[in-house]
């Protein structure tokens, strides 16, 4: 861990900015909430691909394979949105630590809606050939390089603007745009699902969603435009303290943070996909459950993982992040070896209470990561350093996730080593967060009031 440089994230009072930024005072909270609205938008485009991956682009792009293998091809095509997600955190990471962490937001929210509804727009296999799923796959990599650069400023932003001792609730407001996004996806794909017979819903029913993206998109840049650049950043253009090549800096001064931060992460971000994207093809497509009822079920689930991922933010403020996070990965784990079972009887009330349990812990991890990750990284390289650790966990994580268990199950035909693997990830970010150095919390300590 380097401990070289000081740290520059406490010398604009908490909420303003200095000057050469506003001389106004900035709300957190509206700040915190701006970043919540605008990365629910981000997550919901994310989203509702793997949606579509899970429910209809097998036969409509992959049209010449088996069922198995044309699943199988469109979580491929969904996990190579995952490739491209720490490119996109390498150069938006290097221009939001040299130019500013706002102007990347609007970036990054723009690319992610322009490729979302190009996705709306494509015709597939049956009017393309083999086009249609070359321009699929084209414009999964726009989705992750624009959701790539999304995560780290928008946590730069709600958790830089937030008083040192409310870091981690603050930090917690995009980390809930995320199953924000994801109880948005699944409400207009529940709404259009249920007003659309099978063959509507196949033939021109699941472009709504994407198309929907539009006016999201709209509102989510109007939201932007309207928050003030961080105060450690503007402290950074004040002092000219800003690193030329942050990303080299961060890999040279802080590889092995960056490392463990994302290892962290790598057991969260897989069994997070597998709540979101695999359950509803494995529990439709192996188990023959109605579509609308997963849906309906994971809705629930999303709303419970919401609040939790506040409730453990705030929680690590008082306890410390390696606390609440080393509790919660261990009920992740748990909870990585039961979903899949469960999911096995087919009955809607096990179901739920198994994505009930899973939501809870997905929450109580997922929420205090956005403050540990700052906290590991100076304000010059932070927005580099936090999304680079993110998006190599989220690779290794959630980018892999879907297409390996499809793989597994079309190989032996049973859900248990799929379960081996989310436990072996699980135990895996359980070891990594246990082995993030005390420093971390020993400055939650020193900042705790």
């Amino acid at each position: 861990m380097n401990t070289t440089r000081p740290r520059t994230d406490t010398a604009a009072p908490p909420g303003h900015a200095t000057a050469a930024a506003s001389s106004a005072p900035v709300s957190p909270l509206k700040v915190a909430v701006a970043s919540l609205i605008g990365t629910a938008v981000e997550w919901y485009d994310y989203f509702i691909y793997g949606m579509a991956a899970g429910i209809v682009f097998g036969p409509l792009f992959f049209p010449e394979f088996s069922a198995a293998a044309g699943t199988v091809a469109a979580f491929a095509t969904f996990s190579v949105g995952f490739l491209a997600r720490p490119l996109g955190g390498v150069i938006m990471g290097h221009f939001g630590d040299r130019i500013g962490r706002k102007s990347m937001l609007i970036t990054s929210l723009m690319l992610m809606g322009i490729a979302t509804v190009a996705i709306g727009l494509l015709p597939t296999y049956a009017a393309l050939g083999l086009a249609a799923p070359v321009l699929l796959v084209t414009l999964r990599l726009a989705q992750g390089i624009g959701v790539g650069g999304e995560w780290g400023g928008a946590v730069l932003m709600a958790v830089e603007h937030a008083p040192p001792h409310r870091k981690g609730f603050y930090g917690s407001f995009p980390q809930m745009g995320v199953p924000g996004g994801l109880i948005l996806a699944n409400l207009v794909f529940l709404g259009v699902s249920t007003s659309l017979s099978d063959d509507a819903f196949t033939s021109w029913g699941w472009r709504v969603p994407f198309l929907l993206s539009a006016v999201l998109v709209a509102v989510g840049l109007m939201i932007r435009f309207s928050i003030p650049e961080s105060p450690d950043f503007a402290e950074m253009k004040e002092t000219n303290s800003t690193q030329r090549l942050p990303v080299v800096a961060v890999i040279r001064n802080n590889a092995k943070d960056v490392l463990l931060a994302a290892g962290a992460f790598i057991g969260n971000n897989a069994l997070g996909y597998i709540f979101i994207a695999y359950v509803l093809s494995y529990s439709t497509t192996v188990l023959g459950m109605s579509r609308d009822l997963i849906l309906t079920l994971t809705l629930v689930a999303s709303a419970i993982w919401l609040v939790t991922i506040a409730w453990a933010s705030a929680l690590s403020d008082r306890l410390g992040r390696r606390k609440v996070l080393l509790v919660g990965s261990i009920g992740q784990a748990v909870f990585a070896a039961a979903l899949l079972p469960l999911v096995n009887t087919a009955n809607a009330v096990v179901i739920l209470l198994a994505l009930a349990g899973t939501a809870v812990f997905l929450g109580v991890v997922y929420g205090p990561l956005a403050a540990l990750y700052t906290e590991l990284f100076t304000a010059d390289v932070r927005y580099s350093g936090t999304s680079l650790a993110y998006q190599i966990g989220a690779i290794l994580g959630g980018g892999l996730a879907p297409t390996v268990s499809a793989a597994l199950y079309a190989a032996w035909g049973s859900s248990i080593p799929v379960s081996i693997y989310l436990v072996g990830v699980s135990v895996l970010s359980l070891l990594c967060i246990a082995a993030i150095k005390r420093r971390t919390e020993q400055a939650t300590e020193v900042t705790r009031v």
